[in-house]
């Protein structure tokens, strides 16, 4: 590496942690560009990235674990004509450069052709001043035995709530952040830094064949918004606990209300039956769902890109297409699709800028009221099934069939009975979606997404 190189290389002013500056990375990806026209490709694509962090990991008041990651990567996607060609490299030298580049045009030459590969059109694409600084990097000045300190109090405040929390699989602390460049040759150029930081504990209630476990955990943009330590030990703490002496119940059909966390999951269903990949393959059960009433007249799914410091937060999407605000779903009515420039093609669509997935989904019903926390939502249940668990994968987002492992509280005449495990739920998400009484006030965000707890009114429930 020259002189020159090396001063390029080095930590940017803000970039605490980090061995490259946009600058060096500009550069690497417009000699990946230039190489790719030279060798004859007729569009090229090219992103320069990095990431580094700190995950500590105590168990039972003992420091258990301490890594640190650091990786870095130039990704080139070359097409020539229809056919397409991706190599990726994590040598920024310029023969390895060249070297990626060739791979990617190699390929390219002898991929069968896609008349609908390519590049975003160029009035799709975000011009830099479409990119606002969105607030997105908040890089945490913590050693392992900060991180340490932070885990130990958690997983004590755990220990603390009560003598029948007995053992704890642990508790942890992650602090991450990572920035990247990318540019392509339909005019794009644009990047950004982003932190995402995490407090987590899942502590263990209980002797012998009565023992319970749950956790909790905090994450944020910034360190400054994470929960205390001591509250997110203690909650878990009271989940577990909440938990002990869970029994079966009888098989039934009831009303069910999903915990906003896992509501999120709900709304993550929609998401994956109306995205561009599963619509043209055929495979969702949502199929031409466009302008139809999936939900009931009362709900509401917004997609917000812009919310400064939102986990699902970003200007562009990652072909560089410009991201908006929209109605997804309007009073039930499905308003648009999740599709990429390749997904819209197929379609015969715009792309929606979610090459990449979703930006900041809130869903909302109508009939909400501030005052419609869990315990109202309870009451809204009566007699029922509250479910804080779930388990496998057992969703087919073809026939939209649905059926979990779960485990939660028995609910009567709106307040919880006792608690219950080794159960299954079972409906159809289409039936689910129309089935939607009620959405809580106690909105809770995961990932990048925000929902309150989901009340459903009829599903199938095998116990024993």
């Amino acid at each position: 590496m020259t002189q020159q190189d090396s001063d390029r290389a080095r930590p940017t002013s803000s970039g605490q942690g980090f061995s490259y500056s946009r600058a060096y990375f500009e550069e690497l990806v417009d000699k990946a560009l230039s190489h790719a026209k030279k060798l004859g490709a007729t569009d090229a694509g090219a992103e320069a990235s990095e990431g580094c962090g700190l995950s500590v990991s105590v168990r039972k008041g003992e420091l258990e674990n301490v890594e640190r990651n650091r990786d870095k990567s130039l990704g080139i996607t070359v097409y020539v004509g229809a056919r397409r060609g991706n190599a990726s490299t994590s040598d920024f030298s310029p023969a390895a450069i060249e070297q990626t580049v060739q791979a990617a045009y190699d390929i390219a030459r002898f991929t069968a052709e896609d008349p609908v590969a390519g590049l975003p059109d160029a009035d799709d694409i975000a011009g830099e001043d479409e990119q606002p600084d969105l607030d997105l990097f908040h890089p945490w000045a913590i050693d392992s035995e900060g991180a340490a300190q932070i885990a130990l109090l958690c997983e004590a405040a755990a220990f603390q709530t009560d003598k029948r929390i007995t053992n704890s699989e642990g508790a942890g602390v992650s602090a991450q952040q990572s920035h990247f460049f990318s540019a392509h040759s339909r005019g794009f150029r644009g990047g950004y830094a982003s932190s995402r930081h995490s407090i987590s504990v899942a502590p263990i209630a209980g002797k012998g064949d009565n023992m319970q476990r749950d956790a909790w955990y905090s994450s944020m943009r910034s360190a400054q918004e994470l929960a205390r330590p001591q509250d997110v030990g203690r909650y878990a703490a009271e989940r577990a606990l909440s938990r002990l002496k869970s029994r079966k119940i009888a098989t039934t059909q009831c009303p069910v209300l999903f915990e906003s966390p896992l509501a999120a999951g709900l709304l993550g269903g929609f998401v994956q039956a109306v995205s561009g990949g599963a619509l043209y393959r055929k495979s969702s059960f949502l199929l031409d769902s466009l302008g139809s009433t999936v939900f009931p007249k009362h709900i509401d799914i917004a997609e917000d890109p812009m919310v400064r410091r939102g986990k699902g937060s970003a200007a562009f999407d990652e072909e560089g297409v410009r991201t908006k605000a929209r109605k997804v779903v309007d009073a039930g009515k499905v308003g648009g699709y999740f599709l990429s420039s390749y997904s819209a093609r197929k379609l015969g669509m715009k792309t929606t800028g979610n090459a990449g997935g979703s930006h900041n989904l809130t869903m909302t019903s109508r009939l909400t009221k501030p005052a419609d926390d869990l315990d109202e939502m309870l009451r809204k249940l009566g007699t029922g099934l509250f479910v804080i668990e779930l388990m496998g994968q057992g969703v087919n987002y073809v026939t939209g069939d649905y059926s979990r492992g779960a485990s939660g509280f028995w609910v009567e005449n709106g307040r919880i009975a006792f608690p219950v495990q080794e159960i299954t739920i079972a409906g159809n998400m289409k039936d689910m979606f129309k089935g939607i009484q009620a959405i809580g006030s106690d909105t809770y965000n995961y990932g990048a997404k925000t929902v309150g707890s989901i009340l459903i009114d009829r599903m199938k429930v095998a116990g024993s």
